[in-house]
């Protein structure tokens, strides 16, 4: 088996009203594309922030790089690359400072963050926006911006929340092609998305979600993955009626 990148059992967190995430088990490898799916409230980004420790599970374990979420130290939180919500950045800051100031947070040594951050314009196509004032940002390069802070450290576990949501079918090339690049270095990559035809693009592994459930896998390959995709949900909600 690869080396896992992220571990969680038996994850479980209740709200009022019985939403949530309930039982979830779900593994990352090393060196792979892990895409959640479901529909809007489904769970995805329930489950994201308990991985990443911005929730507090009722009960289950989160193991990060074979460490407990716990006892995560500094080190192991540096290997970590996320996006969940609304990219952070400084307004008033332009795009290469927020860049260097997120790169000084997850530890990049000093003499590397000039570098570190002219790649992360170059490869999520910011350079004319170096500059630019981040409030004035449109939405798709803001979240340019909030996926380029993600990465750009070279982590070895990226989670990221619906990461194509805002761009536009440009950007959504540099971030497919950005996460198959550190996939393909060794990283895990675990991804929240809509767009099916996008997530069979570059998955290896699709796990789709329904009312805070693991129901059921995709095949990327699948001839119409789309089709697939509703069946298992209508079943499950069918299921729920019994």
């Amino acid at each position: 088996m690869s080396e896992l990148r992220l571990r969680a059992r038996n994850l479980e967190r209740a709200f009022p009203g019985g939403a949530g995430v309930h039982d979830m088990d779900l593994d990352v490898a090393a060196g792979q594309i892990h895409a959640l799916v479901g529909l809007n409230g489904s769970g995805k980004t329930t489950l994201m922030r308990l991985l990443l420790g911005m929730l507090r599970p009722d009960s289950g374990s989160v193991r990060l790089n074979g460490c407990g979420l716990g006892e995560a130290s500094a080190t192991t939180w540096a290997g970590v690359g996320h996006l969940v919500g609304h990219p952070l950045a400084y307004p008033e800051l332009d795009v290469a400072a927020n860049l260097t100031m997120a790169a000084r947070l997850r530890g990049v040594p000093r003499q590397r963050i000039p570098a570190t951050v002219t790649r992360a314009l170059a490869e999520l196509g910011l350079e004319q926006y170096a500059r630019v004032r981040t409030r004035v940002l449109s939405s798709g390069n803001l979240q340019r911006l909030g996926v380029a802070g993600a990465l750009q450290h070279d982590p070895d576990l990226i989670v990221l929340d619906e990461p194509t949501s805002a761009l536009d079918p440009a950007g959504v090339v540099l971030v497919r092609e950005a996460l198959l690049r550190r996939a393909d270095a060794g990283a895990g990559v675990l991804v929240s998305s809509h767009h099916l035809d996008e997530v069979a693009r570059t998955a290896q592994r699709i796990t789709v979600v329904n009312r805070g459930r693991t129901i059921g896998t995709l095949d990327p390959d699948g001839l119409d993955i789309e089709r697939s995709f509703f069946a298992l949900v209508h079943a499950d909600d069918e299921r729920s009626k019994v």
